[in-house]
């Protein structure tokens, strides 16, 4: 694969939103603090959005050691 077809490729890679942002936002209280009763009522979608965030950083990292391992076997 040469570098035009890797950045075609790449350009192809829609963007994520992690849902995790938008529950940071979520639990804040008034005073900008973590709020326990917040978080208590989100557990679960915390627990999930956790989880999706973790996958996709395991992911990007193997993404980006396949592309480092490319650039390295090119000429």
């Amino acid at each position: 694969m040469d570098t035009r077809e890797l950045v075609r490729v790449l350009e192809k890679v829609p963007g994520k939103h992690l849902r995790i942002l938008n529950l940071a936002w979520e639990v804040i209280g008034e005073d900008g603090k973590i709020d326990a009763e917040k978080v208590a009522l989100h557990y679960r979608e915390i627990v999930e959005a956790k989880d999706e965030a973790q996958a996709y950083s395991d992911e990007t990292r193997e993404a980006v050691r396949c592309l480092r391992n490319l650039a390295r076997s090119s000429p």
